[in-house]
């Protein structure tokens, strides 16, 4: 990953990606976008009524429609997918292509070369030299940079609107003719080790959260971490990269977002002229690699430096597979907003300011996405109190809704936060832009957007109730404890990392 792109937690639509808190939802492809100023000023009634009105609204296809904000489609002779959502209240567009490959696809001993490639599809091609590409966009006033991810990997700019031309010839140059050269990898290579050692090793609980996706999964590439084991990272080689990318980087294995101040017209005449002259090129057959059940509760240790104990627990649930199927994975998600959505979630609430049993606590689960799933439960014990306090606190508060369900009225509060915040997340373009790619690459539609609210709104408290009892006990639990070891000096120092390319 390119830069500092933060991750927010919650929206459910694009991957799912490790962090030192847990096995989380977030759109890790930029930063949160801004919430309408207006809409901080409001008293909280006025804002929640507010946010109601929006999101009842957005979720109208008559609506949707007569706004424009319905995102149109092509596919290329290629196969390439192009999706254009016009939006003209300012002079600039979003350019976003996405591969369907991530770490989720890699095998044992090239773990890791999904995120490698990224960092080298900077590198330059046969006519634009290293470094080029990222020039020419600095210099048209835009932005750029890249993101991987368990499901695919995306590449993105930002620019005036009169410069997409531009853009697009520069990507398609390198969909096809990017060169890979001993020399500039064996430098880069060493940039993504040091990240790894930034972002993971010296991270105790970001090892913790490793520990438990490889725990919790025996067969599933899902156990991998996105960045690569260390060992398959030194042994990596150029070939490596090649054949990911000539196995990959296909027209047919990726889809093109284009939102913002444009002719949906005009862009499709664009996408034809840069990218339909690539060739096609057959995809590969994706073998299923099953997790089979699993069979009673898995457990580990992580000692590492730190000044506090961790606690991360994992259990084995389902994700979102079809738009209108099981409302399972919609009630799981509304679980997580219950127990630790914001700071009226109740793990904060009640074992955080009220009983003071931990210092901080959380919930995460991933709604889309390609492999099985994880709900987690996290927890930072309170001075003078222990990881096994936490854990039964944690357990007890999913216990309360599997026997109880949850207040009506806290859960219409809860449904209308959600559905309201990923309405304001549409301001930003390149929040829509994210959104349709999310979609697409989780073997969903981008036309599923609004029905996936719908649904969201449809979750009942028998249902959150349901999904509390079924799948939160031990048989699918994965359990993964930080034992604090002694900070030797001064913290870890930060070793110059940027992120850049």
């Amino acid at each position: 990953m390119r830069g500092r792109i933060r991750a927010c937690r919650g929206w459910g639509l694009f991957a799912t990606e490790e962090t030192e808190h847990g096995y989380t939802q977030h759109s890790i492809l930029a930063p949160p976008p801004p919430v309408n100023s207006s809409a901080l000023n409001f008293p909280r009634v006025r804002q929640a009524v507010f946010g109601l009105f929006v999101a009842v609204a957005l979720v109208s296809p008559g609506l949707a429609q007569a706004s424009g904000a319905v995102a149109q489609e092509r596919v290329l002779a290629n196969g390439l997918k192009v999706l254009v959502k016009e939006d003209r209240r300012a002079p600039t567009v979003v350019h976003l292509i996405v591969y369907r490959a991530g770490s989720i696809d890699e095998v044992n001993g090239r773990t890791g070369v999904a995120h490698a490639l990224e960092h080298m599809m900077f590198k330059g091609t046969r006519t634009v030299p290293s470094g080029e590409f990222s020039r020419r966009v600095a210099a048209m006033g835009g932005r750029e940079n890249a993101f991987t991810t368990r499901d695919y990997t995306g590449y993105f700019q930002q620019i005036p609107s009169k410069r997409l031309a531009e853009v697009m010839a520069l990507e398609a140059d390198r969909m096809t003719n990017l060169v890979l050269s001993a020399e500039a990898f064996a430098t880069e290579r060493e940039v993504v080790i040091e990240e790894r050692r930034l972002r993971t090793e010296d991270r105790a609980r970001a090892r913790v959260f490793e520990q438990l996706m490889a725990v919790a999964f025996t067969a599933s590439p899902t156990r991998q971490p996105v960045i690569g084991w260390m060992s398959d990272l030194q042994s990596m080689t150029v070939p490596d990269l090649d054949e990911w990318y000539r196995t990959w980087y296909a027209p047919g294995n990726a889809t093109l977002v284009v939102v913002g101040d444009v002719s949906a017209t005009d862009v499709f005449a664009l996408a034809e002229r840069h990218y339909g002259a690539i060739a096609p090129r057959a995809l590969p057959a994706r073998k299923p690699q099953d997790e089979p059940q699993q069979m009673g509760m898995r457990s580990a240790v992580v000692k590492a430096p730190a000044e506090t104990a961790f606690l991360l627990m994992g259990f084995r649930v389902p994700r979102l597979e079809r738009i209108d199927g099981s409302i399972e994975p919609y009630a799981l998600e509304m679980l997580s907003e219950v127990l630790a959505g914001d700071e009226n979630g109740r793990f904060t609430r009640e074992l955080v300011r009220q009983q003071r049993i931990a210092d901080s606590a959380g919930a995460g689960y991933g709604l889309t996405g390609r492999g099985p799933g994880l709900f987690t439960l996290s927890g930072v014990p309170a001075a003078g109190r222990t990881v096994a306090e936490v854990q039964k606190a944690l357990r007890e508060q999913v216990a309360r809704v599997a026997a109880d369900g949850v207040d009506e009225r806290e859960l219409e509060r809860i449904r209308i936060g959600y559905v309201a915040s990923r309405v304001y997340q549409r301001d930003s373009l390149m929040s829509q832009a994210m959104e349709l790619a999310g979609l697409e690459m989780s073997g969903l539609s981008h036309a599923d957007a609004d029905r996936l609210l719908e649904r969201v709104r449809a979750v009942t408290s028998e249902d959150v109730k349901a999904v509390a009892a079924r799948y939160f006990g031990d048989d699918g639990l994965t359990v993964v404890t930080l034992d604090p070891q002694p900070l030797s000096g001064a913290r870890p120092a930060q070793r110059g990392f940027s992120g850049r390319h």
